[in-house]
């Protein structure tokens, strides 16, 4: 017998447990316990977890649950009238939403106990899906949604679409395998106008210490500042990062998240968030003084110093994140598709919604002067 539960912190389940289900995962036990510990507005958590009787856990992934702005993804002169809408009623455009995955984990990934048969892994995603809607229910939370999920991937395309659930593309991940020896190496891999222009880029940044830290000891402030800045030039944004996500993270993964800072002299011009392990480094956040970007170049001149570190510590992949992807793939990234499976709980609303989709495309932006706190 088992049992499907929707437990309200990832502490109700031991980390090794967690772990065991996701081997190889960055964004894993401690990260989620640094998210869930980090304040961050308007969101609740929940981890979905299916028990074997005496407890064992089989099958598990996370959750949250927002009020989700549904012109969240809109740009140009529509967002303007929304967000006017939206400033004379507040609620017109908002939905309570269920979504699994995560407001700041790259991918929504479902974790199963390992040597499993397949056909059990379909009935043990059926049987998540299925406590979601009850909880959906019980909530009155009218979205249902699969935040991030890996659009090639069989166990969301078969489940979503048995429990009525549609894709919306989203932006796409960034991946770079690592087969060079040394950074020149790297450079002479890419096109030559590229190969030249970072070249310069790199020249330019000799003047900027470059430190990686595991503590924001004495530049805590400064971060926040820099993430601001950049997070009010952003395009769009899901979540607002709190400074205890900074802090949380760096103290819960210990030995596997870094600060990267960009000093010149004694001024933090930028720092960049990143995971790593003996096989990936995942770049989450990258903040940055825009007054010193021109000159500096933050973006690529920390693109070239996670690539130098991947390849001096033998790691093989660099993972980059969502969004300029076709930038990334000029620095030789390939990509891998993304979805947003949902639905709403009320057929009519969810009848108007599958006919507005176009407007939340996210398959089609691209902006590259457009920054975001992330790596993109």
């Amino acid at each position: 017998m088992t049992e499907t539960v929707a437990h309200a912190s990832i502490d109700a389940i031991a980390a090794e447990d967690w772990n065991r289900l996701f081997p190889d995962e960055l964004e894993d036990h401690g990260y989620l316990r640094a998210v869930e510990r980090a304040g961050l507005r308007g969101f609740r958590y929940l981890y979905f977890a299916v028990h074997e009787e005496g407890g064992r856990l089989l099958a598990a992934v996370p959750a949250f649950v927002t009020d989700y702005r549904l012109d969240t993804t809109v740009q140009g002169g529509l967002r303007r009238i929304t967000g006017a809408l939206a400033r004379v009623f507040p609620r017109l455009l908002r939905i309570p939403m269920l979504a699994l995955g995560s407001p700041v984990t790259e991918r929504c990934r479902v974790g199963f106990a390992p040597g499993v048969a397949p056909g059990q892994r379909e009935a043990w995603l059926d049987a998540i899906l299925a406590r979601m809607e009850e909880v959906a229910a019980n909530d009155r939370l009218g979205m249902l949604a699969v935040k991030d999920a890996a659009l090639a991937d069989p166990w969301w395309q078969h489940a979503c679409t048995r429990h009525g659930l549609r894709p919306l593309p989203g932006l796409p991940g960034a991946t770079l395998a690592i087969r060079w020896g040394d950074l020149e190496g790297y450079l002479a891999s890419l096109g030559p106008s590229i190969r030249k222009d970072l070249r310069r880029k790199r020249r330019h940044a000799a003047a900027l210490r470059i430190e990686w830290r595991t503590a924001l000891d004495g530049i805590a402030d400064d971060v926040q500042r820099l993430y601001r800045e950049t997070l009010a030039r952003a395009e769009f944004s899901f979540e607002e990062l709190t400074p205890a996500y900074f802090e949380n993270v760096l103290r819960y993964l210990p030995g596997r998240a870094y600060c990267v800072t960009y000093q010149e002299g004694d001024r933090l011009l930028a720092f960049n968030l990143v995971l790593r392990d003996s096989g990936r480094l995942l770049d989450k956040f990258l903040g940055m003084d825009h007054a010193a970007t021109d000159h500096y170049n933050f973006y690529h001149v920390s693109w070239l110093e996670n690539v130098r570190c991947c390849i001096d510590e033998g790691i093989g992949v660099y993972e980059s994140g969502q969004g300029l992807h076709r930038e990334k793939v000029r620095l030789g990234s390939t990509l891998q598709s993304n979805a947003l499976w949902y639905r709403h709980r009320n057929r009519f609303v969810d009848g108007v919604l599958a006919r507005l989709e176009r407007l939340a495309r996210l398959d089609r932006r691209d902006d590259p002067q457009s920054a975001t706190p992330a790596r993109s």
